[in-house]
C-alpha cells in the first residue's frame, strides 16, 4: 500500500498548536533553552569586533601587553561560546528526547485500544513507521527545528545590525551576493522537500514489506517463492536508494553553489576594502571583520535551509502521528458494569459486516445457559469465529443484540467483559519471552502456584519441566521453537489461568495430534465444568457432548440441537458427519 503524498506546511496552526502542547509539561527547559539561543546569537558578532580592535589597535601600536590582554579575552570568549553552544544542543536534544518519548507513549497506547476493524485495514509496517520512524523525524524539531532557526534568524539580525553600525559601505558590497544566496536557497529547499517526501514514503513501503515478508518467511519458502519475493523487494529498495540519491545530489549541488556566493562575496569585500585602505578610508581590522562577517552571515543563511526542509518533513510526521493519535477507530467504551458473570449468553437477531452492508452474519438468533455448552459447526466462511469474536465485541454489531445474563454486553465494562471471557484460538501467538509471561502476559497477580495448576490441568508440566530454564525457557518469536501442538497446549494454560465464567475455544483442537487431543479433551472437560462454553470445531468427534450444536452456513443458522437429533434429521450436520466418517475410514 502506499503512502499518502503530503507536503507539509511549517505553519500548519493546527500542527504547531499541537506541537507547543507537548511541549508544555517541560515549559522551564524550554524558557532556558530560548534564553541561551538569545544569549549565543548576542555572542555571535563579537568575535570580529574583537580580531578588528586587536589588528587596528594593540598590533597597529605595537602594544604587546595589549595583544595579550585581547588574546585573554578572546581564549575567554571562545570558552563562553562554547559553553552556550554545547547547552544549546545538549538542552534541544533532551528536550526533544523526553517530547518524542511521550508521543511514542500516548502512540503505543493509542494503538494498544485501537479495534481490530483498524488492523485488517492497515499495514502493521505503517505503524511500525509511525511509532518508530515519524516520531524519530519529529525529534530533529525541536533539536534542529524550531529553536535552531530562531537562533539563526536572530544572529543573522544582529550581524546585519553589527555590519551597517561599522561600515555600511562593506556592508552594501557584502550582501550584494544575498538575492543569489537566496535564490538557490529557495530552489533547494522546494527541491529537498519533494525528494524528502519520496524518502519518506519510500520508508514506509519498505518497511511494510520487510515485516510482512519476516513474518509470512515460512510460507515463502513451502512455495518456493524466494526468487519472486527478492525480485520484489529490489523494486522497492531501489525506489528507496533512488530517493535518498536524489536528496544526496540536491545537497551535492546547493551546498558547493552557497559556498561560491559566500566566496563571491568574500572576494568583493577584500577587491573593494583593498581599494578603501589604500585610499585610508578603512582600516586593516575593518576588512578582516568583515570577511569574518561573511563567512557567519552566510552559514546561518546554509543552515536555514537545511533546518526548513528539516522542520517541513517534522510536520508532516506530526501530522501522520496527529491523525493516528485522534483516530476514533475504538471500540466504545461506555459499560459500568463490572458484576461476575453467570454466564448465560443470547445473540437475539444480530446482523453483522465487517464492510458496508455485505453482511457475514444474517438474524442469528440463540441462547446458552449457565454452565452449558454450545457448539457451531459448518463450511469455512459460514460466519462461526464472527460470532465468537462478537462476543468479546472484537467487532461491534450492526443490527440486534447480544446479552450475557441479559444484559447487552455494551453495558459491562469491557476491559472487564474481556477478563471474563477465555479464548483460546487456533492460530496461537507467543510473544519472544518466556514461558511463565506467554501465560500471564505481564499479570502479577497470577501466582506460579495457579500457572503450575493449570498445566497440571492440561498436561504439559512435565514437558515444560524438561525444557532448559523450565517456566523461564524462551519460546522465541511466535514460539518459533515449540512443536504447533505444544503452542496450542501453552494456549490453554494461558486460557485457566484466568478462571473465566466463559469459555470460546475456536478451532482450538485443529492443529493438535490425536495423543495431545486426547490430553486436552480431559483438561476441556474439567475447564467447562460449571463454566459457559461456545465451541467452534471441524472435528465433529470433538464436539458430540455439547449441549446444543448449531449448524451455520454462509451467515445464516440452517439448524440446531444433540448430536443425535441432527443426525436424525439427515441433512446439513448429517451430511457433514458423514463425510468426515467416510474420511476417517479412507
Amino acid at each position: 500500500m502506499q503512502e499518502e503524498k503530503l507536503s507539509g506546511k511549517i505553519f500548519d496552526k493546527e500542527v504547531l498548536g499541537r506541537l507547543i502542547k507537548f511541549i508544555s509539561p517541560y515549559k522551564a527547559r524550554f524558557i532556558t533553552l530560548v534564553v541561551m539561543i538569545i544569549f549565543g546569537a548576542l555572542l555571535s558578532p563579537l568575535l570580529p569586533l574583537l580580531i578588528k580592535y586587536t589588528i587596528d589597535t594593540p598590533i597597529s601600536n605595537g602594544d604587546r601587553n595589549g595583544l595579550i590582554t585581547m588574546l585573554l579575552v578572546m581564549i575567554i570568549y571562545l570558552f563562553i561560546s562554547s559553553f552556550f553552544a554545547f547547552f544549546n544542543t545538549y538542552l534541544a536534544g533532551w528536550l526533544g528526547q523526553h517530547i518524542i518519548r511521550d508521543i511514542r507513549i500516548q502512540l503505543y497506547e493509542k494503538i494498544l485500544h485501537l479495534r481490530l476493524k483498524f488492523y485488517d485495514d492497515t499495514p502493521i509496517g505503517r505503524l511500525v513507521t509511525r511509532t518508530i520512524s515519524d516520531i524519530e523525524t519529529l525529534s530533529e524539531v525541536f533539536s534542529s527545528g524550531f529553536a535552531a532557526i530562531a537562533g539563526d534568524i536572530l544572529q543573522l539580525v544582529l550581524i546585519i545590525s553589527v555590519m551597517f553600525y561599522t561600515d555600511w559601505r562593506l556592508s552594501l558590497i557584502s550582501l550584494s551576493t544575498i538575492p543569489f544566496m537566496l535564490i538557490s536557497t529557495y530552489v533547494f529547499k522546494e527541491k529537498i522537500k519533494k525528494s524528502f517526501n519520496l524518502v519518506r514514503n519510500a520508508v514506509s513501503n519498505l518497511n511494510s514489506f520487510v515485516q510482512e515478508h519476516l513474518t509470512g518467511m515460512s510460507l515463502v519458502q513451502i512455495f518456493n517463492s524466494e526468487d519472486q519475493e527478492y525480485k520484489k523487494f529490489l523494486e522497492i529498495n531501489k525506489h528507496h536508494r533512488s530517493a535518498n540519491i536524489r536528496s544526496i545530489l540536491y545537497y551535492s549541488i546547493y551546498y558547493p553553489v552557497a559556498e561560491v556566493i559566500a566566496a563571491l562575496g568574500t572576494g568583493l569585500v577584500v577587491w573593494y576594502g583593498a581599494r578603501e585602505i589604500v585610499n585610508l578610508n578603512v582600516t586593516y581590522g575593518t576588512v578582516t571583520a568583515f570577511i569574518m562577517f561573511i563567512n557567519q552571515f552566510f552559514r546561518p543563511i546554509r543552515m536555514i535551509a537545511d533546518r526548513v526542509n528539516t522542520l517541513q518533513m517534522g510536520i508532516v510526521s506530526t501530522d501522520r502521528i496527529l491523525k493516528l493519535l485522534d483516530s476514533d477507530d475504538f471500540t466504545p467504551n461506555n459499560g459500568k458494569i463490572v458484576t461476575p458473570l453467570e454466564g448465560k449468553v443470547s445473540f437475539s437477531n444480530v446482523w453483522f459486516a465487517y464492510n458496508a452492508e455485505n453482511y457475514v452474519l444474517k438474524d442469528i438468533s440463540f441462547e446458552v445457559e449457565k454452565g452449558k455448552t454450545i457448539a457451531f459447526v459448518g463450511a469455512t466462511g459460514a460466519g462461526k469465529s464472527s460470532i465468537v469474536n462478537l462476543i468479546s465485541r472484537f467487532y461491534d454489531i450492526n443490527k440486534g443484540s447480544i446479552k450475557i445474563d441479559n444484559i447487552d454486553i455494551k453495558e459491562y465494562e469491557l476491559s472487564f467483559l474481556r477478563t471474563q471471557i477465555g479464548m483460546v484460538l487456533q492460530d496461537v501467538f507467543l510473544f519472544s519471552d518466556t514461558i511463565r509471561n506467554n501465560i500471564t502476559l505481564g499479570d502479577n497477580s497470577i501466582s506460579d502456584e495457579k500457572i503450575v495448576a493449570a498445566a497440571k490441568m492440561v498436561g504439559v508440566h512435565d514437558f515444560i519441566m524438561q525444557l532448559p530454564g523450565n517456566y523461564d525457557y524462551n519460546v522465541m518469536e511466535r514460539g518459533a521453537t515449540l512443536s504447533v501442538g505444544q503452542r496450542q497446549l501453552l494456549s490453554f494454560v494461558r486460557a485457566m489461568v484466568q478462571n473465566p465464567d466463559i469459555i470460546i475455544l475456536d478451532e482450538a483442537t485443529s492443529s493438535i495430534d490425536s495423543e495431545s487431543e486426547e490430553l486436552i479433551q480431559k483438561a476441556i472437560d474439567v475447564l467447562m465444568k460449571g463454566r459457559t462454553a461456545i465451541v467452534i470445531a471441524h472435528r465433529l468427534s470433538t464436539i458430540q457432548k455439547a449441549d446444543k450444536i448449531v449448524v451455520v452456513d454462509k451467515g445464516i443458522i440452517v439448524e440446531s440441537g444433540t448430536h443425535e437429533e441432527l443426525l436424525a434429521k439427515g441433512e446439513f450436520y448429517n451430511n457433514l458427519y458423514q463425510m468426515q466418517y467416510a474420511a476417517a475410514l479412507v
